[in-house]
């Protein structure tokens, strides 16, 4: 899976994206626009996009999902490394694991560079030009 959120300004407009790879092939993907949010909940916001997805597809699923992210912040938070402090971010979090919870599936979150992240990371910026 890769997850990319993002905000033009911060706060500012907001979209986020996910693509779920599976063999090297793309097997589905989903955006969606926020409206006015930063960027760190439009990180989580792809998370919860993914993991949404993911719970509908749980017969499907193989064991130990890699969930990317260009968002450090978001990973290491989702990995259990930082606390999260942010009473909005908290919120959005405690979602995501709510969800991941519903998985059998394990869950790991990895950083990964923008530029692997591009196809999710072009979902969002379509997103926000198509409200712009």
């Amino acid at each position: 899976m890769y997850c990319d959120g993002g905000a033009r300004g911060n706060p500012g407009p907001a979209a986020s994206a996910f693509v779920a790879v599976k063999g090297g092939k793309i097997i589905h993907k989903g955006s969606k626009y926020l409206g006015k949010a930063t960027n760190n909940v439009a990180e989580y916001e792809s998370v919860l996009l993914a993991l949404d997805w993911l719970n509908k597809e749980k017969g499907k699923l193989e064991e130990g999902i890699v969930i990317n992210l260009d968002s450090e912040l978001v990973t290491n938070q989702m990995s259990g490394q930082y606390k999260v402090k942010n009473p909005k971010l908290k919120e959005l979090f405690l979602k995501a694991k709510r969800l991941e919870s519903q998985l059998s599936s394990k869950i790991f979150y990895k950083w990964s560079p923008r530029s692997n992240n591009r196809l999710a990371d072009y979902l969002v910026n379509k997103e926000l030009d198509e409200k712009s």
